[in-house]
């Protein structure tokens, strides 16, 4: 894995992946990238090893390619998701999990992105796992993903501004997400060292 992410090969990889995606729906592309860039300014901050940082990294950029395997009648819907709606767009983060866990390099990715959904409480999805049962990576995506949805528009509601979004990611913090990220992810926003494109 670190020789691949050394070489380029992987970003390679990731480029066709989303490129896919983006075809399908360009707004997860720039929600992707950005949502890549926030992951690894958490993990530099918690004090994660270069390997690991490019491993969230590269997973947060992927974690949302499961969506490719929904209709687009759901996925391109301009209005709120109906209850059946969103049990089918939740099964993206499985999708996601069953095409990157093909690749033997991808298997430690995919994890990541099949856990992105869980929540610290446990009331998460697809397992409910809680707590440090959820991958590390993956509660780190969780986090930086809820908040670059919260930050940008919707055809069904308006962004949020980014200082209350960021006190929303702290009311959830020890139910929806886990403390410790929680902490990391407010020093960056108090020291504004949030990436460019999210910074305050």
């Amino acid at each position: 894995m670190e020789i691949l992410l050394q070489s380029g090969g992987l970003h390679e990889l990731v480029e066709a992946f989303t490129a896919a995606l983006d075809a399908k729906n360009t707004y997860t592309r720039g929600h992707s990238d950005r949502v890549a860039e926030i992951a690894a300014a958490v993990a530099r901050q918690m004090g994660m090893s270069k390997s690991y940082q490019d491993i969230i990294h590269v997973a947060a950029h992927l974690h949302d390619i499961g969506k490719i395997g929904i209709p687009d009648q759901i996925l391109l819907k301009p209005d709120r998701l109906s209850p059946d709606e969103y049990e089918v767009i939740k099964s993206h983060s499985q999708v996601g999990f069953d095409i990157l866990n093909k690749v033997t390099i991808l298997k430690p990715i995919a994890m990541l992105v099949r856990s992105h959904h869980e929540r610290w409480d446990g009331f998460g999805y697809p397992d409910g796992l809680a707590g440090n049962e959820i991958p590390l990576g993956a509660r780190i995506i969780a986090l930086a993903d809820s908040f670059d949805a919260m930050i940008s528009a919707r055809s069904y509601r308006p962004a949020m501004s980014k200082k209350d979004a960021v006190k929303e990611v702290i009311r959830c913090r020890g139910t929806q997400f886990d403390p410790e990220i929680v902490d990391a992810f407010v020093r960056l926003c108090n020291h504004s060292r949030l990436p460019e494109a999210v910074g305050f």
